[in-house]
């Protein structure tokens, strides 16, 4: 088993969640029977059905199996293995093996985003990971964005061809995991976080009606797919589940986002926020959920700016600018010669841009500007400066501004003030890579107390790998999605006015950030 050269997005520790009991979606049993005998002539299927419903009840067998069990019990002198799915109204036999396998359960939890696929292979019988594996969600090849993949599959042959693209990424990595085709048989379950239009092109399902009014998917909760009718290459019987949607643009990585940070359970109203090619925003407590989303643009992977790039060898991923000279100190991934700038990189240039005066509160250049050299030419790979310019800087806070108003939005529809807000969580690469205080500083977090505001990490593919191992939790996802009042954004003229008035940096109402507003009067 190995790891992957792409290091995924791991959990923050501060919500990293520990289950003391687990119910996987398989397990394993062995069974000891008796051969047949005059005195016993049960049929080989209805011994085995009738040893497992001993104790687990009703057990279901299906055709396929049939043939294999007599063949599997007399070879292994009647000393066998059973694999039982739950199906959520009693457990199915999706595998029979000879001997005492039972110490061997496999699963994997995966989070397919826009972007990047992540998988985890997870020991179903202690809940650890044994390891992991990450890529590009070969998607990209067919459309950066969801809705280019939506227009994608409107063409002929196009929705089975992304959902091969994808199908192939899983299979790559499961080998990357179990390099032996046969020993891939042995993962039974899998858990999959993703967002509403990646569930249904893994599927083969037809997105079009995600981005046309009334924007309703096909579905929002598939239940339990057995792998092989999908083409992932492990057990074909093992079942698949993928966590609830709520709406279109309001995803099973959302719900798996709200279940591992607690919100739901707390008193304090919170903010869940994941920035990535889609933008979700939740907002609630205990009482309460309200969430809305929508394309946010692929703005924290580079991909909105002149020489943005993705969180790659060469990117430069941190930046400070000295008040004085204005000399730029960066640092790049992997110390390379920088190449590009990464979302991060891009946050802290924006922020020191602000905090030394080059840009103003509305996010322009002064003294004539249009551009600003972040690393000169003599310094990078391609022999060119790599700049900063006023459109990178625009497009930019189009993203932030979304942020703003769609936070807006929900308090003035839910009665709420920003100062009610008690915790923030940032998920994905939003949550683990951007610099807090320059995330502050141009307005993309809230200014709270630090300790309030939480790095969730791939908060996705947590929960993905706890409703792998937890019934309980499988059913407090779903009823977080019963639970979210959602709000769709989509020609909302009052989302409309609020993002157009929130193109200041840090927010509109300054007063907002006092923390920023205090280091402004500082500098000046």
């Amino acid at each position: 088993m190995v790891d992957s050269k792409k290091k995924p997005i791991i959990l923050s520790d501060q919500v990293r969640t520990s289950l003391t009991h687990l119910e996987p979606l398989t397990q394993k049993v062995f069974l000891s029977l008796n051969p047949p005998s005059p005195l016993d002539n049960r049929a080989d299927v209805d011994q085995v059905r009738h040893a497992l419903e001993r104790g687990y009840g009703s057990v279901n067998v299906p055709l396929v199996l049939m043939p294999r069990i007599p063949v599997i019990c007399r070879s292994a002198e009647w000393q066998v293995t059973a694999t039982l799915a739950d199906t959520g109204q009693g457990w199915k036999l999706i595998d029979l093996e000879s001997g005492n396998t039972t110490k061997e359960q496999f699963g994997l939890a995966i989070d397919i985003g826009t972007t990047t696929v992540v998988i985890y292979l997870v020991d179903l019988c202690d809940g650890s990971v044994l390891g992991h594996a990450a890529d590009y969600n070969a998607q990209i090849s067919l459309g950066e964005d969801i809705l280019n993949r939506i227009r994608h599959a409107a063409e002929p042959g196009g929705l089975a061809r992304l959902q091969k693209a994808v199908v192939d990424t899983l299979n790559r990595l499961i080998r990357l995991l179990f390099p032996l085709p046969k020993e891939t048989g042995k993962i039974t379950a899998v858990a999959i976080g993703a967002n509403t239009t990646m569930i249904h092109l893994l599927l083969g399902l037809n997105p079009a009606s995600i981005c046309r009014d009334p924007y309703t998917p096909i579905v929002n909760n598939p239940g339990l797919i057995p792998a092989g009718e999908i083409g992932i290459d492990i057990n074909p019987l093992a079942p698949v589940y993928c966590l609830p949607s709520i709406g279109s643009y309001l995803g099973g990585d959302v719900i798996g986002g709200i279940l591992v940070s607690g919100m739901h359970k707390q008193s304090d109203v919170s903010l869940f926020v994941d920035i990535g090619t889609n933008g979700e925003i939740v907002m609630g407590n205990e009482d309460w959920l309200v969430a809305c989303a929508g394309a946010a643009g692929p703005a924290l992977e580079g991909g909105v700016t002149s020489f943005g790039m993705r969180a790659e060898t060469g990117a430069v991923d941190r930046v400070s600018i000295d008040p004085e000279t204005h000399k730029v100190k960066y640092t790049t991934v992997d110390n390379a010669p920088a190449r590009g700038i990464c979302g991060s990189g891009l946050v802290d240039t924006l922020a020191e841009l602000f905090l030394n005066g080059i840009i103003n509160r509305t996010a322009r250049f002064q003294m004539g500007q249009d551009s600003f050299v972040v690393v000169p030419a003599i310094e990078t790979a391609s022999g060119e400066d790599i700049v900063i310019t006023q459109v990178d800087i625009t497009n930019f806070v189009a993203t932030k501004a979304a942020v703003n108003a769609a936070t807006d939005f929900l308090m003035e529809n839910v009665g709420i003030t920003y100062q009610e807000i008690s915790h923030f969580y940032a998920a994905g690469a939003f949550g683990q890579y951007l610099p807090i205080e320059s995330a502050v500083t141009i307005g993309l977090y809230p200014d709270l107390p630090r300790s309030a505001i939480v790095r969730l990490g791939n908060s996705s593919g947590e929960a993905a790998r706890q409703v792998l191992l937890s019934r309980p939790r499988r059913l407090e996802a779903e009823a977080i999605a019963a639970k979210v009042t959602y709000f769709e954004l989509n020609a909302n003229p009052a989302f409309m006015e609020k993002f157009s008035g929130s193109k200041f940096l840090p927010h509109t109402d300054i007063d907002r950030y006092p923390s920023v507003k205090k280091r402004l009067q500082t500098r000046i």
